[in-house]
């Protein structure tokens, strides 16, 4: 089987829209959340996210184009971008037929669909835009990335909720490693920050309510957490065969060395209280990546903030990793972005790589009274410098959909 290494990254984030922008931000414990301010938010619950700031899509792509991709693929569209250019691919050398898209969001054009549904209200049918379909499904981003690239070979949009760049990741490795394609762009994209998703996720009490502090909101393990924050952005990876890589000199980030997926089987949002579905999903990718726990040097944590999906995972990362669970740091990103949804784990994947090159585990932030029960060494507030071989990160999305990849070093 071949093996699969990352030779490109880019990303959308509320921590900045290049790499190292985004990297500098998260290692030093910066908060990207912001008070949200594209509507007015007096009624709402909530009343922050983590937005994405300075993103100009007329500018990137031309206002004709731009006005024809809701603000989600916009996103993964200029994340994709930064990929390729980073991983040095030169396309007019490539076998397109070999070329694939993995790029899914969990709730799509949902901001064109708010914007066409006022158009029905006021002017008519007659005036809905006959570009609202095509803007809004799901799969339109894994869809603009192929048709700007020519890329003919596998493509796939998860639609696994939060778990999606983690899917993405996995799949893609999987085909790449059997053979069915030399290089996938692999990720997930969102744009969600708008009226209804703010209102819904605020009435199902999901949200934090931290209205005066917005930049402590995000407390991944803390006992005062209150629940998640609500963010957007897009996060890609090429991923390469390690044979196509080194035909053309590429550099090499890492390799990805383990995927392992499972479903909860439990409940539409809440996840599996013992952390079942959490557990298995990590048990197989550890499986899938020929480790054991004690292989693990970090572990890039779900975390959004909510008082039982955290003592779930802490739960699951135990009952797996036994006594080894008090030795390996784990670190929350959400801290710092909020809660991406189907753009959290190619973000976070990103994040993973960068600590493996560097040395270094980002923080989790506003980690200020442990949660008893979340007992874990978090690696709280400050980063760490720490030797780093092979990490894992763990993605699980509502539906009960988990997603954990591993990855390690290249050598």
């Amino acid at each position: 089987m071949e093996r699969v290494v990352i030779s490109g990254m880019g990303i959308v984030s509320p921590l900045g829209s290049d790499v190292e922008q985004f990297w500098d931000q998260l290692r030093n414990g910066q908060s990207g959340i912001s008070e949200i301010d594209a509507f007015d938010t007096s009624a709402y619950k909530a009343r922050f996210g983590g937005v994405v700031r300075d993103f100009d899509a007329d500018a990137l792509f031309g206002r004709k184009e731009a006005r024809r991709m809701d603000r989600f693929t916009q996103f993964a569209v200029a994340a994709a971008d930064q990929a390729l250019a980073d991983s040095g691919l030169k396309l007019e050398n490539m076998d397109r037929e070999r070329l694939g898209v993995y790029v899914g969001s969990g709730i799509g054009g949902i901001g064109s669909l708010l914007d066409q549904h006022g158009v029905l209200l006021e002017r008519g049918p007659d005036r809905v835009s006959p570009t609202l379909v095509p803007m809004m499904i799901a799969n339109m981003a894994a869809a603009s990335i192929s048709i700007r690239y020519g890329a003919m070979g596998p493509a796939l949009s998860p639609v696994t909720a939060c778990s999606i760049g983690n899917t993405a990741i996995g799949e893609a490795f999987r085909a790449i490693r059997s053979g069915e394609a030399d290089v996938i762009l692999a990720g997930g994209a969102e744009a969600a920050i708008n009226e209804i998703s703010l209102a819904s996720f605020g009435n199902a009490h999901a949200l934090s309510v931290r209205n005066g502090d917005i930049t402590r909101a995000s407390r991944p393990f803390d006992a005062d957490r209150d629940g998640f924050v609500l963010g957007e952005g897009a996060g890609i990876l090429v991923l390469e065969s390690l044979t196509h890589a080194r035909r053309r000199d590429a550099r090499i980030y890492a390799e990805v060395i383990g995927y392992g997926a499972s479903s909860d089987a439990y409940h539409m949002v809440a996840t599996h209280p013992k952390g079942r579905g959490a557990y298995q999903a990590m048990k197989l990718a550890l499986q899938s990546a020929k480790v054991t726990p004690a292989d693990i040097d970090v572990i890039s944590a779900h975390a959004t903030s909510t008082a039982l999906g955290d003592l779930s995972e802490t739960k699951a990362i135990k009952a797996l990793f036994g006594e080894d669970a008090y030795r390996v740091p784990v670190t929350a990103n959400k801290s710092m972005t909020g809660h991406m949804l189907g753009a959290a784990g190619g973000a976070e994947a990103i994040a993973l790589v960068k600590s493996l090159c560097g040395n270094v585990i980002p923080p989790t932030i506003n980690l200020e009274r442990p949660d008893p029960e979340c007992d874990l060494d978090y690696v709280p507030n400050e980063a760490r410098v720490r030797d780093l071989h092979i990490g894992m990160s763990n993605s699980f999305g509502f539906g009960g959909h988990n997603a954990v990849v591993v990855i390690r070093k290249y050598s």
